[in-house]
């Protein structure tokens, strides 16, 4: 049986540790690290595992020198046959890079869905209840009290409409519901979900707009929800609505969205993610005092790295068994 080089970091390694003879049964196998292998030994590599701590601070953008050396040896590995990344999506272009080659490539879905929901639920209590003008109060030394800026409304009662149906959106259903919110999902395939009480596809999504007090957006990247959401859609959206999006920025056509929020059509936004990232110093996103912007860390948190690990042997022992068919989740 032949050996099974597998190209991980030094922190996955460590991770792993005696897990993988256990997973593997019998087959010989051999974890690759691009300190510790020749350059003769990573063109051998069967299989890569891209964790966090390799993508670091990297964006699709914006890709640092370190990541993109392990993206050239990904490139230039003749039986590399899979790849298994940390992310949740598969819109970065290495990725469709890959796949054009014939590696397959998998995604950690579900790994941190929880967490993400999460940070959509934070972000939606937090302009619900106008966080962002008591932590510029609190800046600058004011008491300032929502009476004279005006009561927000109850939560009870609105609805939000989750776009996405995946494990972020169904886990994000569950809380908005524990808080008075009615839900109306949009989904690939528009099929009725007990959770919700409509359903409609992406292409449909105007159709439900007019309903919409929070517009959230959970679902992936693709060719039918990529500028999904612009100047248009938001416009059909009732006054003092808001947007939270921790999906994809190019879900998002960002200068309607900007028009919006300046003009009041839209009340606020939570947003994880942007149309280029880092997201630029001179974008007015920045300053708006009804936005609060995150760096794409919605999904941060420190049980992520065993999540993804154990998601990568699972498959890894499936791969193994299946003489290296593995299902895209």
């Amino acid at each position: 049986m032949n050996e099974l080089n597998i190209l991980v970091s030094g922190k996955a390694r460590d991770h792993i540790g005696n897990t993988l003879p256990a997973t593997l049964g019998e087959r010989p196998c051999r974890l690759v690290t691009m300190e510790s292998a020749s350059a003769e030994a990573l063109l051998d590599i069967d299989v890569a595992l891209i964790s966090r701590d390799i993508t670091g601070l990297s964006t699709k953008h914006v890709v640092s020198d370190s990541l993109e050396r392990f993206y050239q040896v990904l490139r230039s590995a003749p039986r590399l046959k899979w790849v298994h990344t940390h992310s949740a999506g598969l819109d970065r272009p290495i990725f469709g890079e890959l796949a054009a080659h014939g590696v397959n490539v998998t995604a950690s879905s579900g790994a941190n869905a929880e967490i993400v929901a999460h940070t959509a639920l934070a972000g939606m209590l937090a302009l619900a209840r106008r966080l962002p003008y008591f932590m510029r109060a609190q800046a600058r030394h004011e008491w300032s009290s929502l009476i004279a800026a005006g009561l927000p409304r109850d939560l009870k009662g609105q609805t939000a409409v989750i776009v996405g149906w995946g494990p972020i959106g169904r886990y994000l259903a569950e809380l908005v519901k524990v808080v008075g919110l009615d839900v109306i999902v949009a989904r690939h395939s528009g099929l009725p979900v007990p959770e919700a009480k409509a359903c409609v596809s992406y292409q449909d999504l105007d159709r439900v707009l007019p309903q919409a007090d929070w517009l959230i957006l959970a679902c992936p990247l693709t060719d039918s929800t990529s500028r999904l959401v612009d100047g248009n859609s938001l416009s059909l959206m009732p006054s003092g609505a808001s947007l939270v999006n921790v999906a994809r920025g190019e879900v998002v056509v960002e200068q309607d969205l900007i028009a919006a929020l300046r003009s009041g059509a839209l009340s606020s936004a939570f947003l994880d993610v942007f149309e280029h990232e880092p997201l630029g110093g001179e974008s007015p996103l920045w300053d708006m005092e009804n936005v609060i912007v995150t760096p794409h860390s919605a999904g941060h948190s420190a049980g992520n790295y065993d999540r993804v690990i154990r998601i990568f042997l699972e498959k890894l022992n499936d791969w193994c068994k299946q003489e290296g068919a593995v299902s895209v989740p």
